[in-house]
């Protein structure tokens, strides 16, 4: 379904993407039922603050994920963090995406994370005011939800204040609340995904076919 569905909450999904692979995919398709979301606008990172450069270039990274996500009405493809050519630092795409027609200050936009990105929320560039901009919603494994015990004690007290057990409530208000939703178990990462590439080995049924041609099209994470 379009972005354009009425008022129901969009979700931002960002990332390095190094390569997008099918655990990305299965959890921007699962939190679109679980949260009633409208559509996943996906945003890949051009320059990510926090880690290492990643090892394809951004416009690659761009456009596997644009190649990933073809034919799945409920997913758009943002290019902006690519194409501003700067470090990517989520509040500022929030900002952006606020001020842009398709989104604007009253429509309900939540931001997808993990469990252990969420537990690192307080290095992120002016992490507090994400919750001025978008509600937060974390995937964990089933039967293993969020261990607030465990989380910093300034995110623990954020949590006390925003969190919502209801996901339907996210319609209810552009943002500031974090909610949770459990995410089929997908033992796939960008990491392993690379150590194959290097080593010619087959990753077939961990990336769409379409990322897999990309990649050996353009000689990716092949080892110099």
């Amino acid at each position: 379904m379009p972005e354009s569905t009425g008022d129901r909450p969009l979700g931002v999904f960002g990332g390095t993407f190094d390569p997008v692979h099918l655990g990305h995919l299965r959890l921007a398709e699962e939190a679109t039922d679980a949260l009633g979301l409208a559509g996943i606008r996906w945003i890949p990172a051009g320059q990510p603050a926090l880690r290492d450069a990643p090892q394809a270039a951004a416009q690659q990274r761009l456009a596997m994920v644009r190649l990933a996500t073809a034919g799945n009405p409920r997913f758009t493809v943002d290019a902006g963090e690519v194409e501003a050519a700067r470090p990517s630092y989520t509040v500022q795409t929030l900002e952006r995406l606020r001020r842009a027609d398709a989104c604007g200050p009253q429509r309900p936009l939540v931001l997808l994370v993990g469990a252990d990105a969420f537990a690192g929320l307080p290095a992120w560039h002016r992490w507090q005011s994400l919750f001025d901009l978008a509600h937060i919603a974390i995937a964990h494994r089933p039967g293993f939800p969020i261990a607030v015990a465990d989380l910093p004690a300034t995110l623990a007290a954020c949590w006390s204040v925003h969190f919502c057990d209801q996901p339907a409530l996210l319609a209810e208000s552009p943002s500031g609340r974090i909610v949770t939703f459990a995410m089929t178990q997908m033992a796939i990462s960008a990491t392993q995904i690379r150590a194959l590439l290097a080593s010619g080995a087959s990753t077939r049924y961990l990336l769409p076919d379409a990322v897999i041609a990309h990649i050996h099209k353009h000689h990716l994470y092949q080892e110099n």
